[in-house]
């Protein structure tokens, strides 16, 4: 059977210690500094049906910094490193599920540089959004939710520095994945970065932005939002959707067009984007999955043809 690692970090409140798996709520800790970092094994997947396995165990855990082992293990893992930041919908047991499937289908592709160690951050949504959501309870939710871990993913991203900087003097490229509402949460570390007086810092060779929901003018904004994204990315990917039903929702309650519906404003500005730092894939076409509501937003994943596309751009 297989077994995938999944290092992780979560700024969810740790409601019940001995329920070590289930214990993670969709509450905040009081401070980046009580944020949990730890190790977990998800058993199960299963690429041909889409199963994304289950949270077997995991393993010691600490507050405020990874592990001493993990560290270890991730500034020299022998292969590349994927960092994930998970959409809405997604209680913790689906981040780390979720983590671990990604990091199986980017290795199914056959890339050497797709075979990656996978870290996970897991931000407080709450994962019980029936097929058409609550716009008003469990989506507004998820969104503030989103937005209140712009520091928390801030801090876990200067907690990575170091250890994506001693990877990379091992030949290990490092690579993000942020889907959906994750892009919210990143659009506000990014700002956060810079705010806190943190320069340049090409921490990522390659940063995949999945059915983005957050503005699509958020590249258009100097100095806020994702436009200083580049500036810690060697290249940004953005894979939009105009499928995607559940961004067209989004479109409705937020009054804007989602970045993950048609890409940015401008997109086909070489000059705003140029194509060395930015590619854009349009992933309308792709119905090899089982297209619903809610699956809509999730094709990155689930299509077979965009997984071995994404896989193929970050060689």
């Amino acid at each position: 059977m297989m077994r995938t690692t999944v290092h992780f970090a979560t700024n969810r409140v740790v409601g019940n210690p001995a329920d070590a798996i289930g214990g993670y709520r969709a509450a905040i800790v009081p401070s980046p500094a009580a944020m949990t970092y730890g190790t977990a094994f998800v058993e199960g997947i299963d690429l041909d049906t889409n199963a994304q396995g289950v949270v077997s165990q995991i393993a010691a855990t600490s507050v405020g910094r990874f592990p001493e082992q993990a560290i270890g293990d991730l500034a020299d893992a022998g292969r590349d490193l994927l960092v994930f930041v998970h959409g809405f919908d997604n209680t913790f047991s689906d981040a780390i599920t979720r983590a671990a499937f990604n990091r199986e289908w980017l290795a199914a592709s056959g890339a050497a540089a797709a075979d990656t160690t996978v870290v996970a951050f897991s931000w407080p949504s709450k994962g019980q959004i029936a097929e058409v959501p609550d716009l008003e309870g469990d989506y507004r939710f998820d969104q503030s939710m989103a937005r209140n871990s712009a520091l928390h993913l801030m801090t876990f991203l200067a907690n990575l520095e170091p250890i994506l900087s001693a990877a990379r003097k091992h030949r290990q490229r490092s690579i993000l994945l942020a889907h959906s509402m994750g892009n919210l949460a990143l659009q506000g570390a990014v700002e956060s970065w810079f705010q806190h007086g943190n320069g340049d810092a090409v921490m990522f060779d390659h940063a995949i932005l999945a059915a983005a929901d957050c503005d699509y003018d958020t590249f258009a904004q100097p100095g806020t939002a994702l436009s200083g994204l580049v500036r810690l990315a060697a290249r940004v990917a953005i894979y939009y959707s105009r499928a995607d039903r559940v961004l067209d929702l989004s479109e409705v309650l937020n009054l804007t067009r989602r970045l993950g519906q048609n890409g940015p404003r401008d997109r086909a500005d070489a000059a705003a984007f140029p194509p060395a730092q930015y590619l854009m894939e349009d992933c309308s076409a792709y119905r090899d999955y089982d297209v619903g509501f809610l699956n809509s937003h999730q094709y990155y994943r689930q299509s077979k043809q965009v997984r071995a596309l994404i896989a193929a751009n970050i060689v």
